[in-house]
């Protein structure tokens, strides 16, 4: 028996994320994970976990993590915020904040999960265009809104903005939320990290899913005034309160402190990036200038979807959006040395 219980249901278009190919031998440069493995720490902590206390709830405020972060940052604790990645902290960011008749503004070209928290949240949205280079103009944002999100580094195409217009963002927004999500930062540009304490109303989110190697883990957080801290907390306590598991939480605490594999990992990362950069122009591409993990590559003269599916053919994942503006060109994360080489060659062959 059928009745009319699907009117009654809320419809969005989810979020796609990129392929996860299960088959062996797959080179896999299309969901900007890291291609090292986490700190030596990090197994060290997973080895000596005593699997009796899962019998127990988690710390709901993941303390020692926050603690950590807080120091590292140059931050007070009551200023940070954990979450099972950063997806969930935008999620609970949007939630939270987002709650006026204004449209709250992002960019056109941008991490294509916004829209779909604001669908879920019902939360009404305007796109703002980036320029011919892909750049935001931060005048475009000095107009009435409920709110702005911006990636910096921005995805797909991984040019940052600088620290200065930024802030213009944010202080000609003092009766709007700014959100800034910097799940790139590591690769590039400075953090605004450091404007938590002149601007109450900004979050700054960030993640260990890119430069900690730690996608498989889950763990996100944000930085901003205590005030909005306490506001994103008291949602997300009314929501879940064991939200971040006890290994999560303890395996992100052993990568913090291993700041030298950190640094080794991350610089790794950047130079592969320059490497790869140069070598997809010697090969005709148009590269943007990217600080984030990935590459923004057009083909010249060849569809971006035809040479997504060869690689595809030959077991090289890359990223290809059949979306108005971006349809010509490839986001590819950058992989090891011999990763990128395998890339190349196979690109050399197709063109």
């Amino acid at each position: 028996m059928s009745g009319n219980w699907e009117n009654s249901v809320r419809r969005v278009t989810p979020y796609t994320p990129g392929e996860q190919p299960k088959e062996s031998g797959v080179i896999k440069l299309n969901t900007n994970e890291n291609p090292f493995p986490p700190s030596p720490m990090v197994k060290k902590a997973l080895s000596e976990f005593d699997a009796d206390r899962l019998r127990l709830y988690p710390d709901t405020v993941s303390k020692e993590l926050a603690l950590e972060l807080a120091n590292q940052k140059g931050v007070k604790p009551e200023q940070v915020f954990i979450g099972v990645g950063s997806d969930d902290v935008l999620s609970m960011a949007f939630l939270t904040f987002f709650c006026s008749d204004k449209p709250i503004l992002f960019p056109d070209i941008t991490y294509s999960f916004y829209d779909v928290w604001a669908s879920v949240y019902g939360i009404k949205y305007r796109t703002l265009p980036l320029d011919g280079d892909f750049k935001i103009d931060p005048k475009d944002y000095m107009r009435e809104n409920g709110g702005i999100v911006i990636a910096n580094p921005n995805a797909p195409t991984g040019i940052y903005l600088g620290l200065d217009a930024v802030e213009s963002i944010i202080a000609a927004n003092p009766d709007s939320v700014v959100i800034i999500d910097e799940a790139y930062i590591d690769f590039g540009g400075k953090s605004a990290v450091g404007l938590t304490d002149k601007y109450e109303n900004l979050l700054v989110v960030q993640t260990f899913s890119k430069s900690r190697s730690m996608a498989g883990m889950r763990i996100g957080m944000a930085f901003g005034s205590e005030r909005l801290i306490k506001c994103l907390s008291d949602v997300r306590f009314s929501v879940n309160s064991y939200t971040m598991n006890t290994v999560s939480q303890i395996c992100g605490l052993a990568a913090l402190k291993d700041k030298e594999y950190f640094e080794k990992t991350r610089s790794e990362i950047i130079s592969i990036r320059e490497y790869s950069a140069a070598r997809l122009k010697e090969l005709g591409f148009t590269v943007t200038d990217s600080a984030a993990n990935f590459l923004f590559a057009s083909p010249k003269g060849r569809s971006a979807g035809e040479l997504f599916e060869k690689l595809k053919q030959r077991k090289i994942f890359v990223r290809w959006w059949d979306k108005p503006l971006i349809s010509d060109h490839l986001r590819i994360t950058i992989g090891t040395k011999e990763q990128m080489d395998a890339l190349f060659a196979a690109l050399s062959e197709i063109l």
